[in-house]
């Protein structure tokens, strides 16, 4: 079982670290100085979705199960398994993004296939685990992600000028908008929480304390865009791997050297588990749907992650390609997924009554 704890600690400490690598400038690149509003509103619309996911918690049933009691036993395993492929669909950026940050900022010299397949690995060992084992990683994941936001956080503020983010509005309603529409695939943090349902130790007022749990870490993640545009200013639609570059103007770095790498390791290890959460997800709606024979769960995790593995290589220069592929077209799976469905899982009957 995950703790009331352990869930907290994902949602206010390792969710946030999914949006400091690229959306930081793909929201300056829309928003400009207003890239703290389009942010805001998805972080609120996900904290209302996380609150209503929370609610199903205290049903002790898993996702699947309702689903059948909803649906019928075929049609809702067939809905489950849907659910299962937007999660792999949601994971590809993450990935993608994780394995450019990795190889740039770190292993800048090795070929990107040395770079990032020992992730991989990680990655199918993990993913065979149960779910609890995240859990106990969240734990410690929590006081990884403060040291390194906060180390960032100090050898950068002095850097910042926040008046650089005024006069408020300047991109106007339209650009507030279409920026929070070209940023959906960043956040799905409610649907990661579905496979969840039925591990997950309910208590009372579990549903808004973890949705107030949400928004202190969007705070972090709205404070470290003031941040980023802050230093950055009229170039930050130009600058990747955001965490990596906003401490390297620190006036230390020429005594002290580049310490603010320690900081930013620590970022990118708190990435690494949270780039597992949508593979392991969707894992534990197969296994919820077909069932947990001996080495299934084995079987799965090295299928998917193998398969992963040939896609990120095949997509090695494309990234650019994908991110606009998903921002376009295919940027209504998430509002559907991570939010419409999250919400509209109230209505599921348990499985019991059916």
């Amino acid at each position: 079982m995950i703790s009331r704890r352990q869930l907290f600690f994902f949602l206010a400490c390792v969710a946030p670290v999914g949006k400091m690598i690229l959306l930081p400038a793909r929201l300056a690149e829309f928003a400009a100085n207003d890239l703290l509003f389009p942010a805001l509103i998805q972080l609120v619309l996900q904290a209302g979705a996380v609150f209503c996911v929370l609610l199903l918690a205290k049903r002790k049933e898993g996702f699947c199960a309702m689903l059948e009691g909803t649906f019928g036993k075929v049609l809702g395993k067939i809905l489950c398994c849907i659910f299962a492929l937007f999660l792999l669909f949601a994971a590809l950026i993450p990935l993608l993004e994780q394995k450019l940050f990795v190889q740039s900022v770190f292993y800048d010299t090795l070929p990107s296939i040395a770079a990032f397949a020992p992730f991989f690995v990680f990655s199918a060992y993990l993913c065979s685990k149960p779910l609890s084992s995240f859990g106990r990683m969240w734990d410690i994941l929590a006081v990884v992600f403060l040291g390194g936001f906060l180390g960032i956080v100090l050898l950068s503020a002095g850097s910042a000028d926040f008046g650089a983010l005024l006069p408020v509005g300047s991109s106007g309603g339209k650009g507030i908008f279409f920026s929070t529409v070209k940023t959906w695939h960043w956040f799905f943090d409610a649907a990661l929480l579905l496979p969840l349902l039925g591990k997950i130790e309910y208590k009372r007022h579990l549903a808004w304390q973890g949705a107030l749990c949400y928004l202190f870490g969007g705070v972090a993640v709205l404070f470290f865009l003031a941040l980023f545009y802050g230093v950055f200013q009229e170039t930050a639609a130009n600058q990747l791997f955001a965490f990596s570059l906003v401490a390297k103007y620190f006036p230390g770095v020429t005594t002290l050297g580049r310490v603010d790498y320690a900081f930013s390791f620590a970022l990118s290890l708190v990435m690494a588990f949270y780039v597992l959460m949508p593979l392991q997800g969707a894992i534990e709606c197969a296994l919820q749907a077909f069932g947990r024979e001996k080495h299934l769960p084995t079987l799965l995790s090295v299928g998917v992650n193998a398969a992963f593995f040939v896609l990120v290589l095949a997509l090695d220069y494309k990234f650019g390609y994908v991110l606009e592929g998903i921002s376009g077209g295919a940027v209504w799976l998430f509002p559907l997924f991570a939010l419409a469905v999250p919400v509209s899982s109230l209505l599921l009957r348990r499985a019991r009554e059916r």
